[in-house]
């Protein structure tokens, strides 16, 4: 097996390059080697990966958030964006890597009908109130019709933030699975999760997630004109018992091809960056983008200067 020398940079405190699914994805056909001086370097977010240390090397840009690539600095990028991008990208929802994923490519419905039927209306699992406004609107439009049982941080009143969300969504028909933000290409675990207990999800987010799940196995409130006028959709499917056991008539069509291959094609999109370690370089060297990336270094010098004073200003005159 051929050698390949990796770096991760800017990721998240905690983060273990080898518990990545990159790292376990390369390690099927190379013997990876943390190195200083990489051939490929995984940056997430933050500066370090745009040192002039790194020019050398192949870099890999990877979100799991809403972020759009910076082509600018990057060879390649994995995000959630619709981008096509020549071979340079790769959308890559970061449910696909969930653990629990795996459940849903022979997706089975493991209730009866009578236990699909005999559940509480609907949860709610939020701790983050900075979301968009909708989400909230929605939660209070359905708690007029039913009480929601809210699990999480926000309008709590199940006692306390629930320690097993899965868990707690499986004992409600419906789960409220609103995105933190409505953005193209941005679906998450969000609407995975309730599929994975046997819950219909109430989602509103991406507004193509049907090309991620089967759209016949959630209510899209994106397709409705008002919140209003999805909520009083869901209160009919709530008292119309076959409406309601109909989203459960997708379980062997629920997610697309890629999401049952999704390791094939990841393997291939990063075999490409390796390959491209002997080519030119996705980037250019010199140029207006060369520029760019030159003035984005001294902002981020400054930056980092300015940073540095406060805090030692503060310490100074905190004395």
């Amino acid at each position: 097996m051929k050698t390949i020398k990796i770096k991760f940079v800017d990721f998240w405190p905690g983060f273990v390059p080898q518990n990545s699914f990159i790292f376990r994805i390369l390690s099927q056909r190379y013997i990876l080697e943390m190195s200083e001086t990489p051939d490929l370097l995984f940056s997430y977010s933050g500066t370090e990966n745009i040192k002039s240390r790194y020019d050398h090397c192949i870099k890999v840009f990877y979100t799991g958030e809403n972020i759009v690539p910076d082509f600018n600095i990057c060879d390649f990028a994995i995000g959630f964006d619709n981008i096509v991008f020549g071979d340079r990208y790769m959308r890559l929802p970061l449910f696909y890597t969930y653990p629990s994923f795996e459940q849903l490519r022979n997706k089975v419905i493991r209730k009866s009908r009578e236990e699909l039927l005999n559940r509480s209306f609907c949860s709610f699992v939020v701790s983050n109130s900075n979301g968009a406004p909708e989400r909230t609107k929605f939660y209070k439009l359905l708690n007029e019709y039913k009480e929601v049982a809210c699990g999480g941080k926000l309008y709590n009143n199940v006692g306390g933030m629930v320690k097993d969300k899965l868990d707690f969504i499986s004992k409600y028909k419906f789960n409220i699975a609103f995105e933190n933000s409505s953005v193209l290409g941005y679906t998450t675990e969000k609407l995975m999760e309730p599929f994975i207990v046997d819950t219909v999800p109430i989602y509103r987010g991406n507004p193509e997630a049907y090309k991620d799940f089967n759209e016949k196995a959630f209510i899209n409130v994106n397709v409705f004109s008002s919140l209003e006028e999805a909520a009083e959709f869901v209160v009919k499917v709530d008292s119309d018992d076959d409406a309601y056991l109909n989203y459960f008539n997708y379980a062997d069509s629920l997610i697309n091809n890629f999401g049952k291959r999704w390791e094939e094609h990841t393997l291939s999109f990063l075999q490409n960056t390796i390959n491209a370690r002997g080519e030119s370089r996705r980037m250019a060297d010199y140029g207006s983008q060369a520029v760019y990336r030159k003035r984005l270094r001294q902002a981020y010098h400054y930056f980092d200067i300015v940073l540095s004073a406060k805090l030692f200003l503060s310490k100074y005159i905190g004395r």
